[in-house]
């Protein structure tokens, strides 16, 4: 986040005597100032190729392939040119020095960590939203709101508490959309389902989170048998009853822990068992799934269109739970199941996004729930996706970073004969622009994007040569038909390979 404020935190100080934290502290200091110097470096050299190909001009640009940003046009390029001034203007405010904290008793610095939080707050030039003066409307309907012990409000509930506080229903939107903005409460107005609730009660919210993120076997089984008011130890048995008055065994219920822990998969019914009381009835537990997913935390794995036959549980999957390495399909020939090879035999289309210097936390997963509308067939491993956009295959391809040198990339690739090649440019498109889309939650975020020369990836070269991303919003050049690969000098590729049918509705960064 461009320009945010950094309140570097050392923890576990109990551990550690007190010439030991003062050395972990500088050499903490010491860290993020050789990495800033090295990232600014980096940024600036990039900045400084691309004025240079501005200065070229886009026909000595396109003249040949073996020049930097080829073919990328001049509105391309400053608009690349622009992003990194702005990443270089507002750099993170790291303040000093690393405060040094302990949770056991004594709780060592745990009061100061509170007093320095408050005194960044109350700095108008730091967060300004925190010092605006709002309507009093608006601060009668955040009481209003707060007032109410349920989980979640209806639109209409809302609309009814704005106005007891003085507020029309254009008014309300207003006042929701700020009280969104500064973390007081979560109102999704661009979701088609989300925007009919107000999720008014985030510390209900935050435990429910909690649940699902407790990586422990014995913790979430004594949570599913526990019959105590708050999901804590109560009187066990070896047979409890789901909300349909099932007998739910405990070995059965001890599979679905495992299959939680070991894949991420979860029956609705055990979903409801592990929040109780948090939730109470079964449109509770809809809003709550329905919220997790525009979340980015879990997706439906077939989100039934009416009302489940017979009752029958909807599932639901967990990616940040996959634990398995390698993605898995059936062979639709021969009925067996095979792991997937992410190389491709005929004409292969891979799009890569490369990340220098961070990968956002959470993103894969993230990516991994928010293309499930787009696809059928799926098979998640702990880094990769295999699944298909009508018949065509994708693959989603997450390869953390193996050193300090090599970025870390995602990529997303299909393929398909070459006069068919049109096929797999519509699997990856809608692919690439919900990922485009995703990493504008990222505004000072730098990566890059490039299309991996498909001969290179068919010799199975390791260093294969990566066209610019940009070329992704980019019409195809007219008289144009093939361009040469400069890794191998004698071999031409199809511009269809390089260049989409219809460009991208977004361009990367």
């Amino acid at each position: 986040v461009p320009h945010a404020v950094v309140c570097v935190v050392g923890t576990h100080a109990d551990l550690c005597e007190d010439m030991e934290l003062e050395e972990k502290t500088l050499d903490i200091h010491r860290q993020i100032g050789l990495q800033e110097k090295g990232d600014l470096q980096s940024l600036r050299n990039l900045a400084h190729q691309v004025d240079q190909a501005l200065e070229q001009g886009y026909d000595a640009r396109s003249s040949s392939p073996h020049v930097l940003f080829y073919g990328v046009t001049d509105r391309n390029l400053r608009s690349r040119k622009a992003q990194l001034q702005y990443i270089l203007k507002h750099r993170l405010q790291i303040l000093s020095p690393v405060l040094s904290v302990s949770c056991l008793e004594t709780q060592r610095n745990i009061q100061r960590l509170k007093e320095k939080l408050m005194s960044i707050a109350d700095q108008q030039e730091i967060f300004p939203n925190l010092h605006r003066v709002l309507p009093k409307s608006w601060q009668m309907l955040e009481e209003l709101h707060f007032k109410s012990k349920d989980l979640w409000l209806s639109w209409w509930s809302s609309a009814r508490l704005g106005l007891q506080a003085g507020l029309t229903e254009d008014r309300l939107q207003s006042a929701l959309s700020y009280l969104h903005e500064s973390g007081k409460l979560l109102y999704f107005e661009e979701n088609l389902t989300l925007k009919e609730y107000v999720f008014h009660n985030l510390p209900y919210f935050i435990a429910i989170l909690n649940v699902f993120f407790q990586r422990d076997e014995s913790t979430l089984l004594d949570r599913l048998l526990s019959e105590g008011e708050r999901g804590d130890k109560g009187r066990v048995r070896l047979v409890i009853e789901d909300e349909k008055g099932e007998n739910l065994r405990v070995t059965h219920l001890q599979h679905h822990v495992e299959d939680f822990l070991q894949h991420g998969l979860l029956p609705s019914n055990i979903i409801r068992l592990l929040l109780r009381p948090l939730i109470q009835t079964q449109q509770d537990l809809h809003v709550i799934m329905e919220l997790l997913e525009k979340m980015g935390i879990c997706y439906c794995i077939k989100k039934p269109s009416t009302k489940p036959v017979n009752g029958a549980p909807t599932w639901y999957k967990f990616p940040s739970y996959v634990s398995s390495d390698e993605a898995w399909v059936e062979d639709s020939a021969s009925g067996n199941v095979q792991p997937v090879n992410p190389l491709f035999s005929v004409e292969q289309l891979h799009i890569q996004y490369s990340f220098p210097f961070l990968f956002p936390p959470g993103l894969f997963t993230r990516f991994s729930v928010q293309i499930n509308s787009h696809v059928v067939q799926r098979s998640d491993s702990r880094h990769q996706i295999f699944a298909y956009r009508g018949k065509v295959p994708v693959v989603i391809s997450h390869h953390p970073s193996e050193g300090k040198l090599l970025p870390e990339t995602l990529s997303i690739a299909s393929h398909a004969s070459l006069p068919n090649i049109w096929t797999a440019w519509q699997a990856v498109t809608p692919l690439v622009e919900e990922l485009n889309v995703l990493l504008q939650e990222w505004p000072g975020l730098h990566y890059s994007v490039h299309i991996l020369c498909s001969k290179c990836l068919k010799r199975g070269s390791s260093h294969p040569h990566a066209f610019p991303g940009e070329l992704l919003s980019q019409p195809r050049p007219d008289g144009l038909t093939e361009i040469i690969c400069p890794k191998n000098g004698s071999e031409r590729i199809d511009v269809a390979l390089v260049y989409p049918p219809t460009p991208t509705a977004t361009s990367p960064k």
